[in-house]
């Protein structure tokens, strides 16, 4: 809908619709069928144009000096996401880059994410993965869903662009067109201007008189007239961040408003007895947290320090309990489910097989900024501001915990300084809502780093045993994985949307995701997950479970590959002879890292090759121990995401995943005594130093696939590759992680 900017532009609140259910999956057509009924048909276009500004569709609009602004409903955390979905934009659009900028968009179903419909149901049958798709598609709009996870904004996003992207074009073409006395199809828009052999028309000028009707005849680009997509071009985000300009959490200012600073309890299962302090302090209680306020944070957190509270728990508290009751689960003969492969496995594996236990701990999310959030309550209007990966929980949780309609809660998020699934969660926001309820005025609560990891929403602690037997001719004859793992979607749904929460102790193929389903063509194969309860709340880590996975698997590929006395790499090709694009990715990174050329004394190579999100990625790592150190000197890395749309943030975010799983494979860790965080800071948590860090380099691959993610497809083969090197360099295999407390 075409829509020009009045004197007082509406307020940019997107409607909101009634939530039935969130069912994504062949089950969702009779959810869909019942809701379809009583939901509502019409939301209205979401309130953009401004300033003299006109709206083409939700996604466009231009200025009067012909800047293209594009409303963007994915987070940006680092990863690029604002320039590829702008990039993807523009290009159909045929705007100039250098005058195209990006705004968050408003919570809208306009923006919903239905592309994670047709993502989720990839595996199913054509016919039912069409009905499924579809029906996703309409609980993800009529939910208004937005969130930024699981590498999917590109993937979730690219049709849905280039068709407004087109749309737009079609619009000014038209309008140029009529003034011209030419046909429609004559006309192409390029570098901000409709252009008919020698007439070019400015887009400021063009989108005055552009008439919606003509978005009905638009069409998209051959892919050979894509001029931006494939390009390095800079991205939008980087100047704000580099002279300071850029709007993260903590630098909102509200009239009025005060700063809080909050303490929690023991991981999940504990909650707040009572609070002792001195004479005239105030605390504000939550279930499982204190805070106080103060005039600047430094006041909050002093006033926080002169409190005593008392804790108590429900049941068992975390500790190492865990670590011995998933390990016992994992090297256990009975519970768990077979999710994937044949029970025919057991006499496949022989009297002899090869079995390997392996261990990873907690991870905390340890992202540059911790928590914070700023909270505004007047006539019964709640407004927030804040990182956050998904506007839509965010104002589920504030109006469930304030007991308000979802209309009264606006949530204005600003920029991330990181994020890795942690702020998709939304206690932030709720504590900050709780505390400004509680004290009457405007408050901004930012967690210390300390709390940051106590309150984490962590990544799994996992155990695992995988057992394998070779054939005659070299090649695995039987593999067998049993995972034992928390139920994460459980813990997350659990605080996120209560109603769909699945039993914590059920299990289910995505608690093992990228384990139960391996490239590898072997004679019998199992996958069995064992879920084990525990007190710690669980969350959505860089690539989830593709994390520990992919560090069982690929370890456990090369301990194969040493007993069958070949070579890992073409161990591993002699594998995948039926998947010609993992062979080519592994291949490509094992031709740049030489890999069968001798590393310098004291180190070696290692290799790991994984598929999550879509994409392939393969990891080589040169590595030893010196002096009683990991020394990590260099990686090389190949991905095939099916197309690359900025390949300068494919590199970027390739060589940043896989920094994280290397940082998480060496020091990585979160213990627990009585609930309480042992890690809570990075002293104790260290990353990666720049002096450490490795020489990378990294290839992308054109496999032509559909498009992959690479937000986390580097992570994953990152801990595998190190793991193996340090094992060829000192002849022991650590199978648990950190690598550090184990070279050590």
């Amino acid at each position: 809908m075409l829509q020009r900017s009045s004197p007082e532009p509406a307020p940019a609140r997107g409607a909101r619709v009634s939530r039935r259910g969130f069912l994504i999956g062949a089950g969702a057509t009779l959810g869909v069928a019942i809701g379809f009924l009583v939901w509502p048909r019409d939301w209205g276009a979401p309130p953009l144009a401004r300033d003299g500004e006109v709206a083409l569709n939700a996604w466009v609009r231009v200025s009067p000096e012909g800047r293209v602004i594009l409303a963007l409903p994915q987070a940006e955390m680092g990863q690029g996401a604002w320039s590829g979905l702008a990039q993807i934009l523009a290009d159909e659009m045929g705007a100039d880059w250098r005058t195209v900028a990006v705004e968050p968009a408003p919570l809208h179903p306009a923006y919903a994410h239905v592309g994670m419909a047709k993502l989720g149901t990839a595996g199913l049958p054509p016919v039912i993965r069409d009905i499924a798709a579809f029906a996703g598609a309409e609980v993800i709009r009529r939910m208004n869903l937005q969130l930024t996870g699981g590498s999917t904004s590109i993937r979730g996003y690219h049709d849905i662009l280039r068709e407004a992207g087109a749309a737009a074009r079609a619009m000014l073409c038209g309008a140029a067109a009529r003034a011209w006395g030419v046909p429609a199809d004559a006309v192409d828009a390029r570098d901000g201007f409709v252009i008919h052999k020698a007439n070019r028309m400015p887009f400021a000028d063009a989108v005055r008189v552009a008439d919606p009707a003509d978005a009905e005849h638009a069409t998209l680009r051959p892919e050979g007239e894509r001029r931006l997509v494939g390009r390095p071009l800079p991205r939008l985000d980087l100047p704000p961040k580099v002279d300071g300009s850029a709007r993260f959490g903590a630098d909102v200012r509200v009239p009025g408003m005060v700063f809080a600073a909050i303490a929690h309890g023991p991981a999940g299962n504990g909650r707040l007895v009572t609070v002792r302090g001195p004479e005239g302090s105030r605390a504000i209680r939550g279930a499982n947290w204190v805070a106080t306020t103060g005039a600047t944070t430094f006041e909050a957190m002093r006033a926080l320090e002169r409190l005593e509270p008392v804790w108590e728990t429900d049941g068992e508290p975390a500790g190492d309990w865990i670590a011995a009751a998933l390990e016992a689960a994992a090297a256990g003969d009975t519970g768990g489910k077979r999710v994937a492969g044949a029970d025919s496995v057991e006499e496949a594996l022989g009297a002899r097989p090869l079995v390997a236990d392996y261990a990873v701990p907690f991870l905390a999310h340890a992202c540059m900024e911790p928590m914070v959030a700023t909270c505004r309550i007047e006539e019964g209007r709640v407004e927030l501001w804040g990182p956050t990966q998904s506007l839509t929980l965010a104002v589920m949780a504030v109006a469930r915990a304030l007991g308000v309609p979802e209309e009264q809660v606006t949530v204005h998020p600003t920029l991330l300084g990181g994020g890795f699934g942690r702020k998709a969660e939304a206690d932030h926001f709720v504590e900050a809502a709780l505390i400004a309820k509680a004290i009457g005025r405007p408050v901004q609560l930012q967690w210390s780093r300390g709390e940051d990891f106590q309150a984490d929403r962590f990544r799994p602690a996992a155990a695992a045993r995988l057992r394998g037997a070779l054939g005659q001719d070299g090649r695995v004859a039987a593999l067998d994985v049993r995972i034992a793992v928390p139920n994460l979607s459980a813990s997350f749904m659990s605080r996120n949307m209560p109603r769909f929460a699945p039993a914590p102790d059920s299990a289910s193929a995505q608690a093992i995701e990228g384990a139960e389903t391996i490239p590898y063509a072997t004679g019998a194969f199992r996958a069995t997950h064992v879920p084990v309860v525990t007190p710690v709340p669980l969350g959505y880590w860089r690539s989830v479970g593709h994390s520990f996975s992919a560090f069982f698997v690929e370890c456990f590929m090369d301990e194969l590959a040493e007993r069958a006395g070949k070579d890992p790499v073409a161990f591993r090709l002699a594998h995948l002879e039926e998947r010609p694009r993992h062979a080519a990715v592994l291949r490509a990174v094992a031709e740049d890292s030489r890999f069968r050329e001798p590393s310098p004394e004291g180190l070696a190579k290692g290799v790991a090759l994984h598929e999550s999100f879509g994409s392939i990625v393969g990891v080589v790592v040169e590595a030893g121990v010196v002096d009683g150190a990991v020394r990590i000197a260099r990686v090389w890395s190949a991905i095939d995401c099916g197309r690359a749309i900025n390949p300068d943030s494919v590199k970027a975010q390739v060589e940043g995943g896989v920094l994280q799983g290397l940082c998480a494979a060496l020091h990585g860790r979160v213990d627990f005594e009585d609930g309480m965080a042992v890690q809570r800071n990075f002293d104790t948590h260290p990353l990666l130093r720049l002096a450490e860090t490795p020489v990378m380099t990294t290839r992308i691959i054109e496999g032509g696939g559909p498009l992959g993610g690479v937000g986390e497809a580097g992570t994953p083969p990152a801990a595998p590759a190190l793991a193996n090197a340090l094992a060829r360099a000192t002849g022991t295999r650590a199978r648990r992680l950190p690598l550090a407390d184990a070279d050590a």
